[in-house]
């Protein structure tokens, strides 16, 4: 295998999360369970290393993105799923473990990656990577506030 077969390889391997976005149906929510994942694997590590595996995985998002828009010569392809992964992690940030808020994240996060509300729609005409992760992150970012106002509001009822 030459060098840049590798290259390529490991940019599909990344960027697909371990080929999950090659799966066909469905890549952009299988990514985001595979975010799930990542979430119950290192939420009860420190904050500070819950923040550098989303670090990380923003990071290997924009290293590896543009580059598959430019492999595969498609805008966006649906089989780059670490950003469904980098924005399920932000949506989960600060969050107990508790899987009805895990579901509703994923719930929330799906729903409005889907439709994109402003400027999330807006976002996703960047160009390479920027275009593929920012939507995906501020519809994490989103997502998170929205839990933050639900557990806020079932916390105040309770008092």
């Amino acid at each position: 295998m030459k060098l840049n077969d590798f290259s390529n390889f490991l940019t599909k391997a990344v960027a697909s999360v371990f080929f999950i976005g090659y799966l066909p149906l469905m890549p952009g929510t299988f990514g985001t369970v595979a975010g799930i994942g990542l979430f119950y694997l290192f939420k009860g590590a420190s904050q500070p290393a819950y923040f550098s595996v989303i670090l990380c995985v923003i990071i290997l998002g924009f290293l590896t993105g543009g580059r598959m828009e430019k492999l595969i010569n498609k805008k966006d392809p649906s089989c780059v799923v670490i950003d469904e992964v980098m924005g399920m992690l932000v949506a989960l940030s600060f969050m107990p473990y508790d899987l009805k808020i895990i579901i509703l994240a994923f719930l929330i996060f799906r729903i409005l990656d889907t439709l994109k509300p402003f400027p999330v729609g807006r976002l996703q005409y960047l160009h390479g990577a920027s275009g593929i992760m920012i939507d995906d992150l501020v519809a994490g970012i989103y997502t998170n506030i929205v839990l933050q106002v639900i557990l806020k509001l079932a916390s105040f009822k309770t008092a």
